[in-house]
Formats: structure tokens, C-alpha cells, sequence
């Protein structure tokens, strides 16, 4: 009889843990698209602010972007800000944003490039990448010649333009693995 107890409660652990696999197996094929694929997160010294677009003053750091040595780019203001180890700043200006934005998060610099054309057909300069979305490169960049055309809304860029000076600033500050924080 003992025999035949061990033998069923084998049997019953063994479905148990077939039942478990099972539902683990369904809850990830039904998980959504990227999960369990690695992803940008806030870091924990970064905090959203209620309206870092309204700050009134652009000399200090956005409040709750983090510390340390970083880029700072709040997305609704269109405004960067390049903030030294002291946490002063030490430069900071307005940018016009692609089509498309990255999500409010820490970054790291990817990839640099010294010219390059960027996916609206303009030649650019000090191209700074920190991430993609959807396959689209976003990072910061200097157009070489002033440009009025009106971009295509068409085309997806990721392209957030600044200013040649100041992207020559940014690309002396911003060198492989510095922090990019970006903010609403």
C-alpha cells in the first residue's frame, strides 16, 4: 500500500508541474509584444516632474532628472540641458525634435558619428544615438547648412536637431556610455 501512495502523489506532483508549465508557456505566448525583452527604465534617482516644460529658470537642472554628470532632454519643452558631476549646468538650449520621441527614461550613449545623413536626406554633424524605437534611430544632431524646408510628417525620424554650436557642445559632453535622462 505504501508503495501505491508514493506512486500517486509522484503522479499528482508530476501533473502539478505539468499544469504550472502549461499556464507559464500560455502567459508568455500571450504576454505583450517585447516582454521579457530588455528595456529602457527609469533609473531610481529619476522622478517625473509635474511640468518640467514649465520651468522658469533654463540655467538650473530640471528638478527629479537625476544626478551625476548627464544630458537632460525634456521632451515637451524641446529643450536639452548638459549638467556636470556638481549638478550645474553648463549649457543649455532649445532643440527641434524628429517625429519620433523616446520614452521618459535613463539612457546611455550608444553610437556617435562625426557627419552622416540623417533619414530626412539632410547632410548632419555630431550625431549623438542613445536608443531606437520601432527600428528608428533617435539622437541628437546638427544640421551642416540651415535648411527651410518643411520636413515630410511622412517619414519617421529620430533626429532631435540642434543648433551647430551647440550640437559641437553636445558631442564634446555626450561621448559613448554618457547618461542621456529624458523627461516629459
Amino acid at each position: 500500500m505504501a508503495r501505491s501512495s508514493s506512486g500517486f502523489v509522484f503522479g499528482l506532483t508530476a501533473a502539478a508541474l505539468a499544469a504550472v508549465g502549461f499556464l507559464g508557456y500560455r502567459a508568455f505566448a500571450t504576454a505583450p509584444a517585447g516582454f521579457g525583452k530588455p528595456q529602457a527604465s527609469a533609473s531610481p534617482t529619476l522622478a517625473v516632474s509635474a511640468a518640467p516644460g514649465a520651468q522658469r529658470n533654463p540655467a538650473a537642472p530640471p528638478t527629479a532628472s537625476g544626478a551625476g554628470e548627464r544630458v537632460v532632454y525634456a521632451v515637451g519643452a524641446d529643450r536639452v540641458w548638459l549638467v556636470d558631476a556638481g549638478n550645474r549646468v553648463m549649457r543649455s538650449f532649445t532643440v527641434a525634435p524628429g517625429s519620433v520621441d523616446p520614452a521618459p527614461g535613463v539612457y546611455r550613449v550608444t553610437s556617435r558619428s562625426n557627419s552622416a545623413v540623417g533619414t530626412d536626406g539632410t547632410a548632419i554633424e555630431h550625431v549623438v544615438r542613445f536608443t531606437s524605437v520601432d527600428g528608428v534611430a533617435v539622437g541628437f544632431s546638427a544640421a551642416v547648412a540651415s535648411t527651410s524646408a518643411t520636413p515630410d510628417p511622412a517619414v519617421r525620424t529620430g533626429g532631435i536637431r540642434e543648433s551647430r554650436k551647440d550640437g559641437a557642445a553636445l558631442w564634446e559632453f555626450a561621448t559613448i556610455g554618457a547618461q542621456i535622462a529624458v523627461i516629459p
